[in-house]
């Protein structure tokens, strides 16, 4: 992969917004450094990427993508009530035994789980 200032940019971004941001929000904030930047040149760096394995994306059902910097194998949750995207750690030993015994070989893993996040739930309880 060339270097690319944009991309470079992008991938600061994905790192500095920690909380897996949608390439709207990375646009936003890129634009901030680089007025010049185009939504299309965030969609097509993300990709890039991606596709280089330096950057996870994270599927949420019926919402944008989300980005992640963190490469290891790990869940994510999404929260049906704030729309927040969380880690949610279940240690490689859980995600492996999941996956053991499964004809072919599987080479990566991206887990979303749907439910409430820590806060929403107590607040639902409260």
């Amino acid at each position: 992969m060339r270097y690319s200032k944009q991309r470079e940019l992008v991938m600061q971004q994905v790192k500095a917004l920690s909380d897996h941001p949608t390439a709207e929000e990375i646009y936003q904030n890129a634009r901030q450094k680089c007025p010049g930047l185009s939504l299309g040149t965030v969609y097509r760096n993300l990709n890039s990427l991606v596709e280089a394995g330096r950057v996870r994306r994270v599927p949420v059902p019926g919402q944008p993508d989300r980005f992640d910097h963190t490469l290891s194998w790990h869940s994510h949750l999404y929260c049906t009530r704030c729309g927040q995207v969380t880690d949610l750690d279940l240690g490689d030993d859980v995600m492996r035994r999941l996956l053991s015994n499964r004809p072919g070989r599987i080479t990566d893993c991206v887990l979303t789980w749907i439910g409430l996040c820590e806060d929403c739930a107590r607040k639902e309880k409260a």
